[in-house]
């Protein structure tokens, strides 16, 4: 298993090519690029060209830091055919730039829309008829998040979307912070996914439905905002023995092929020290759990 850590606390703070040293000088040998404007940003097509992607190839063995996964944010499953399409179009060269960068995971959401859920799922497995031969060809290994405010937000539903495109490579994220809109058993989801589980995202966030549904509370009543956290590991509610455990159970801990990132976004102003505290308590904790 790879421990990756996620640079966007530092996009305000940092160059895109200062990533890899950010990571390395944190205690890290892996990063997980995310949506960045001189990347890939979210929705739009990628800005990086053949030479800022080779520079930052370049960047990464000087300090020795390796990208472990790619993480693009495109509306593949949009009900909308203009972009739908487009999202197609920039996940042909999303693809060769991981191809560039020798990366072979990738990680995205569903980007489809919940309260047209039918013709989000439509519209994602005819992408998938496009680009799944290009993916295949490559041999990429793509795993997908079911994020908040999709067309697919339950583990086990995501799952089955998932598990109906026919490929193995094709597998799925588990975001430890959204473990309170997924509303299935974690250990129900993890199980299911088996080794087609590739990529966990660990930041805590509270339980939403607790303290009868007032864990936090949005205005005006009754609002269907999706609202959730990536605070750092004990600042929340998610059960950490489970989760890791339950990593443990279908020996994701134990792949050569899996990436833990560390992804907390709420405490910028202590990025540094957040980040090594998360590598240090993931690390702890994944022994602790080899322990028994």
């Amino acid at each position: 298993m790879k421990y990756a850590l996620d640079p966007t606390p530092f996009h305000s703070t940092h160059s895109l090519l200062e990533f890899p040293r950010v990571v390395k000088d944190l205690g890290c040998d892996y990063l997980q690029m995310t949506p960045h404007p001189d990347f890939i940003p979210f929705f739009r097509h990628p800005k990086a060209d053949d030479e800022l992607v080779a520079q930052l190839a370049k960047a990464c063995r000087d300090a020795d830091v390796e990208i472990a996964s790619v993480l693009p944010v495109m509306r593949w499953s949009s009900p909308d055919p203009d972009a739908r399409e487009a999202a197609v179009r920039h996940w042909k060269r999303i693809i060769q730039i991981a191809v560039d960068l020798g990366v072979q995971q990738l990680n995205t959401e569903f980007s489809g829309r919940p309260e047209l859920a039918e013709e989000s799922e439509r519209a994602f497995y005819r992408s998938m008829e496009e680009l799944l031969p290009i993916i295949e060809r490559e041999d990429l290994h793509v795993a997908i998040d079911s994020h908040p405010d999709d067309f697919v937000e339950q583990g086990l539903e995501a799952w089955r979307v998932i598990r109906g495109v026919n490929s193995k490579n094709l597998g799925m994220v588990y975001v430890a912070c959204h473990t309170f809109h997924m509303e299935d058993e974690p250990l129900d989801i993890m199980r299911a996914a088996g080794d087609r589980l590739r990529v966990v995202h660990v930041a805590d966030t509270m339980d939403h439905h607790r303290s009868n549904g007032l864990r936090y509370i949005t205005n005006p009543p009754g609002s269907p905002a999706r609202v959730h956290q990536h605070l750092k590991i004990g600042d929340g509610d998610v059960n950490w023995e489970e989760f890791f455990g339950g990593l443990n159970e279908i020996g994701f801990l134990d792949s050569e092929e899996t990436v833990m990132v560390s992804s907390v976004f709420a405490e910028n102003e202590d990025a540094a020290k957040v980040s090594r505290y998360q590598l240090d308590t993931m690390r702890k904790r994944v022994e602790a759990v080899r322990r028994g």
